[in-house]
């Protein structure tokens, strides 16, 4: 990674949120900051004295947690217990400032955010007040809010876009207007993305996602050697039930992989909107035992299903930066089965199978091939296994304080013990 160099200081020289404090206009190395401001459009949970979120997030956010003394998360907050992928945070100085619930699907939700814009903006501002550094999680409505109103208040800036950086057809207006402020002068820190893109500007940077502990890529690794494609084949479809998904499509190869008699199983694991539709049209797939409806898992259990599995199928022709459930599918030595978009063919060229569009015809011809010639596949399990390995979330941590410090401009960031206890209380900033 190279070095964009110290961010232009504010005019005035003040620290904002700091009162007093003056910035060093020289070139040496500052103090590191401590204390970060988390903007994210995930819904966070309280219950029982304990905060938590989607579980792959949750880790993500302690890894972020061990770099900083303090780490608030404006965010929506249900208090309400959590769902079956949802996990406690395990770090002890995470909290929460709530924002407004709304938007969602339908157009009377679209129209809810309206009112919820201004409302997050002025509790963004009063919390950015208060913060040293500040990271907008992208895309996302209350991401967009916070890419528009991090700058006037914060000159440490790190933003993450975790969608498609080049963009797709059917893009929405607020996810490119987001693209065009973290490209731009306006966002005055490192913007990581998925995947190396041309003529785009020094502080975007080409990063990777947190995928598994260290433990747990082990004894992915272990069950990778041993992995062998056998019949019945087992498919793995896991994630949100959401249209953008196209787990239909997924449902609709396996029936006509069962009409040629082809033994097969899939287990679909996760829930979402479309999780009713998606029951009723493999109704009776269900009722013979074929396909499996697992529902939201907490992410240790979803990855036994990862051990079970022969292979992974995600059928999303559009939206996806770089999958983190194909590079778990692939540590766990799964043969994975993508659509050619995004970084999906720089993660699965050589080491798994790449659709031009997606369709139930072309998923069940690639789940066909596996059935009847698996010793074809071993080479790309293998080779799958051996690439996804190295991303950890113990990497992920080393990785952000390194970049941190050199695009800040600061002394090395503190990496506190990965270990941790369980999150004590759900407390609030307000």
């Amino acid at each position: 990674m190279t070095d964009a160099g110290p961010i232009a200081a504010p005019a005035d020289g003040i620290v904002s949120g700091v009162p007093g404090r003056r910035h060093d206009r020289s070139t040496a190395t500052r103090e590191a900051p401590r204390r970060l401001l988390v903007v994210s459009h995930v819904h966070h949970y309280e219950h029982g004295g304990q905060l938590g979120a989607y579980g792959p997030y949750a880790r993500e956010l302690d890894i972020w947690a061990d770099l900083f003394d303090t780490v608030v998360i404006a965010a929506p907050l249900r208090r309400t217990a959590f769902p079956g992928d949802a996990v406690p945070f395990t770090r002890t100085n995470i909290s929460i400032c709530p924002l407004r619930d709304a938007g969602g699907d339908t157009p009377l939700a679209k129209l809810g955010l309206l009112p919820a814009i201004p409302s997050w903006a002025l509790s963004l501002a009063r919390a950015m007040r208060h913060a040293d550094a500040v990271h907008v999680r992208c895309p996302g409505n209350v991401g967009l809010v916070g890419a528009a109103v991090a700058p006037l208040f914060s000159r440490y800036l790190v933003a993450k876009y975790a969608g498609q950086w080049n963009g797709y057809d059917g893009e929405s207006i607020p996810t490119r207007l987001q693209r065009f402020l973290l490209r731009s002068r306006w966002w005055r820190g490192p913007v990581t993305v998925y995947g190396e893109w041309p003529d785009q500007p020094a502080h975007v940077v080409p990063f990777f996602t947190s995928m598994m502990t260290t433990a747990q890529v082990e004894r992915a690794v272990q069950v990778a050697a041993t992995k062998r494609i056998t019949r019945p084949l087992r498919v793995l479809f896991s994630g949100t039930l959401e249209a953008r998904k196209r787990v239909g499509a997924l449902i609709d190869a396996v029936g006509l992989l069962v009409a040629e008699s082809l033994p097969i199983e899939l287990m679909i694991v996760g829930d979402g909107p479309q999780g009713p539709a998606l029951r009723q049209q493999a109704g009776d797939l269900v009722a013979r035992g074929i396909v499996t409806f697992a529902g939201a898992l907490p992410y240790d259990e979803s990855l036994r299903w990862f051990e079970w599995a022969h292979c992974l199928v995600l059928p999303s022709r559009h939206s996806e930066g770089w999958p983190k459930v194909i590079a778990e599918g692939m540590c766990h030595g799964l043969l994975c089965v993508g659509v050619a978009h995004g970084q999906v063919p720089r993660m699965l060229t050589g080491r798994g199978v790449l659709l031009p569009t997606g369709s139930a015809d072309e998923i069940a011809g690639a789940l066909r091939v596996m059935a009847n010639d698996p010793d074809s596949c071993l080479a790309a399990m293998h080779a799958a296994s051996a690439w996804a390995r190295q991303f950890s979330l113990d990497g992920l941590r080393s990785a952000l304080a390194e970049l941190l410090a050199s695009r800040w401009n600061v002394a090395p960031l503190r990496m506190a013990a990965a270990a941790a206890p369980l999150y004590p209380a759900g407390r609030e900033v307000r």
